[in-house]
């Protein structure tokens, strides 16, 4: 295992880093036996592995991005060595250990900013063939400066022809430096790797004020593919965007105006220089971008070909796990977007968007990480982000509003609804896959957590300490007083490990949760709630709906109290107007009280504010926010709970794998002739197809065998028998309405 003692550097820090460093190559010769061996190496930073000038690294980005004085992250390769010569070849990328890109975050001021290191070592059968040192050698790559956030600058005129392959004469390079110690805890990155999905080719080319806009048709995420037969010198700039304004890029759209001026030119920049010797191709190393629009300076009218560029989609790789299909061609579209929307937005971890921030917000990923687990399987991602997660946690208990963080969003950018990702990933990975490794992992955490939010309680047992209803619908302050989000999601998040604490076996625990639950509720009942209207304080759609879906009423009370969450519906013209808290649970509530068809039509109307508006409006992708115009970001996830909507009510798809139950619980929306949904489930595939004939609806569903499965009709359908429930097996059922 490699020794934290033998990090190397290229060159000394410059300790104002105002000067851009080239990225370095390292190498070092070593003899093999013609066996395998096993190569470990860990970075602060990025990197990339060359043996034999074979490059054998995993994926984009390697090894992981955390916060090094938390953990730092190794990589294990084997390969087979050569008999005699054998040669080692790294690049290093800056990373997160120096992202002057993430100013706005405090990411230039972190502590443990500095030059990007590694460490690295070669073994066979226990003995140690090589071991990072002062003998490796070091020189300057043609990436002249690379930034996570920004972009990187890439000069072809310092290649090195060969350095990284056996025979070559590394005399001329400079010894590597020894490196300070990085203080977090070593690990191998157990994770799936960053890899390219697909490829696209632009759908249009024009002519703009300095050069060709490239639109590829949809907002994505990763790098573009340049390939170009240029003069030696010349300057290719591609400039990457979501959005157009007055026929340019709209810059100001993806990042915030700190440094404006000064970010203006270099934000989302990749520059490619030129060595002039035929046909020549570049990709970048060390970053990725959000973008449809890319726009290309330097270049001539002929070579703006649409063989220039093609974006190659980077993204953390998964596998399909479910998915979901009508007859109206809307909520298809909004599937989609919202699949490319999560996976856009995931690499190595849930991020918000894949341009402006790139950020791990926890809010984020515990909103959108039902829809996540029944489309795909980002489970393994999940728990390596859940260990940061922890090491996160501040002494108190309190968790920052992004993970990973150098300390920014302790004291903004957090609270209860934030914070929520602790228990809620944990609990959605349990109830859909049944495992508790991350429950196990966490759990000491969690109950830390609980433990700090008693001490940020008033003298009512309430809370009002964080972010709340964020994005609200038009814009402006929430409606949603945050006294009520706040309390009724610290009872969530109380519940939640009370549960999961009873699932490890810790009974203590989940009875100090179960009691925790209760004070929390009880306040808000008696602090929160006016009974002579069954209306909860701020009587908007947002905290009347989390009031139900929550469980703050008693059984007697819901239907009074959906009332009053349906007159302000009906009062906002059957228009959904709640911020990212309200989102999550609105469509839900309407549906579990008999009103699936006017969740689906506040989803899918064309008119503002709904999903179906932003298709109207071109998007490709899931928004950050409902607004008629100024849109803040064109790629976010954390409206994305529509997807598990679309599965688990139109499809009916109600899956809980910790008690390999499955109830079939499908919404026959009047205005579909049709629809299917699929989960594989840790059982086996599940899936539930249903279409109108002329005498009712054909049912047809696979299910596990092992899986005990109950159908429950709701409205005026019962099956042929009569009966509005019954157990199912794989097969065909016919649907009656009354």
């Amino acid at each position: 295992m490699i020794s934290k003692k033998t990090f190397l550097k290229a060159t000394e820090e410059f300790n104002d880093f105002t000067a851009p460093v080239p990225a370095p190559y390292f190498r070092k010769n070593f003899q093999g036996n013609g066996k395998t061996v096993k190569i470990t190496v860990a970075t602060c930073g990025f990197y990339e592995l060359w043996f034999n000038g074979e490059k054998i690294t995993k994926g984009l980005l390697s090894p992981y991005i955390s916060n090094p004085d938390d953990y730092v992250y190794c990589d294990r390769y084997e390969v087979t060595a050569d008999q005699g010569e054998n040669v080692i070849g790294i690049l290093l990328g800056n990373g997160f250990q120096n992202n002057p890109g993430g100013h706005v975050w405090d990411f230039d001021k972190a502590s443990f900013r500095s030059a990007p290191k590694f460490a690295l070592t070669v073994e066979q059968e226990g003995t140690v063939l090589l071991e990072s040192g002062p003998d490796f050698r070091t020189a300057p790559s043609p990436i002249r400066t690379d930034d996570y956030r920004f972009g990187e600058v890439y000069d072809a005129n310092f290649e090195i022809d060969g350095w990284n392959q056996k025979g070559f004469d590394d005399s001329a390079w400079a010894f590597a430096l020894p490196a300070e110690t990085p203080k977090g805890e070593l690990r191998i990155a157990d994770i799936s790797p960053i890899v390219k999905d697909f490829e696209i080719a632009p759908v249009s080319i024009e002519k703009c004020d300095g050069g060709y806009l490239y639109d590829f048709g949809q907002s994505n995420a990763g790098i573009c593919r340049l390939k170009i037969q240029g003069t030696q010198g010349q300057r290719i700039e591609l400039r990457h965007a979501d959005s157009l304004k007055d026929g340019d890029l709209y810059l100001r759209q993806i990042w915030f105006s700190k440094n404006w001026e000064e970010d203006k030119n270099i934000v989302h920049r990749d520059v490619y220089i030129c060595k002039g010797n035929g046909v020549e191709e570049y990709r970048p190393t060390f970053t990725y971008h959000g973008f449809r629009y890319v726009k290309v300076s330097g270049i001539t009218e002929e070579q703006a070909t649409k063989d220039l560029l093609t974006y190659l989609v980077y993204h953390t790789k998964f596998h399909d796990r479910g998915g979901f299909s009508c007859s109206d061609e809307v909520a298809n579209q909004l599937q989609t977007m919202t699949r490319r929307s999560i996976s856009s937005n995931f690499h190595h971890f849930p991020t918000d968007c894949p341009q402006r921030e790139k950020n791990g917000w926890t809010a984020d990923a515990a909103l959108s990480c039902q829809a996540a687990l029944l489309n795909f399987d980002p489970e393994q991602n999940y728990r390596e982000w859940m260990r940061n997660i922890c090491k996160a946690q501040g002494e108190n208990g309190s968790l920052p509003g992004i993970i990973p963080t150098g300390g920014w969003g302790f004291h903004w950018g957090n609270g209860p609804a934030w914070d929520s990702v602790l228990t809620w990933i944990p609990h959605t990975v349990y109830r859909l896959r049944g495992e508790t490794e991350m429950i196990e992992e966490s759990a000491d955490s969690m109950m830390k957590y609980l433990r700090y939010l008693r001490t940020r309680t008033d003298e009512k047992g309430l809370l009002e300490i964080g972010l709340g209803d964020w994005c609200p619908v038009g814009g402006g302050k929430p409606k949603a007083p945050l006294l009520v989000t706040d309390s009724i999601i610290s009872m969530d998040i109380a519940c939640k490990t009370a549960e999961m604490m009873d699932a490890v076996g810790r009974t203590a625990d989940a009875e100090f949760a179960r009691k925790e639950a209760e004070r929390y509720r009880t306040a808000v009942r008696a602090n929160l709630i006016d009974f002579s209207t069954m209306t909860v304080l701020g009587e908007c759609q947002t905290c009347q709906a989390m009031g139900l879906y929550y469980g703050i009423f008693e059984e007697n009370e819901k239907a009074p109290a959906f009332q009053r969450l349906l007159d302000m519906v009906h009062a906002a013209d059957d228009h959904m107007d709640v911020g990212v808290l309200g989102g999550r649970v609105l469509f839900r509530v309407l549906s579990d009280f008999g009103y699936p068809d006017l969740a689906y039509h506040m989803i899918t109307r064309p008119d503002f504010p709904s999903y179906g508006n932003w298709i109207q409006r071109g998007a490709t992708t899931l928004w950050e926010n409902f607004k008629p115009d100024g849109v803040a970001s064109m790629n976010h996830h954390f409206w994305g709970d529509i997807s598990a909507w679309f599965m688990e009510y139109i499809g009916g798809i109600r899956l809980d794998a910790k008690k390999n139950t499955l109830e079939i619980r499908p919404c026959f929306i009047e205005t579909l002739e049709s629809a299917s949904a699929y989960h594989l489930s840790p059982e086996g595939k599940i899936s539930v197809d249903w279409e109108r004939t002329d005498d009712g609806i054909c049912l047809s569903v696979q299910i596990p065998k092992t899986m005990k499965t109950t159908a429950l009709l709701s409205g005026s359908y019962h099956f042929e028998s009569g009966e509005k429930s019954q157990t199912l097996t794989t097969g065909n059922y016919r649907i009656i309405k009354e």
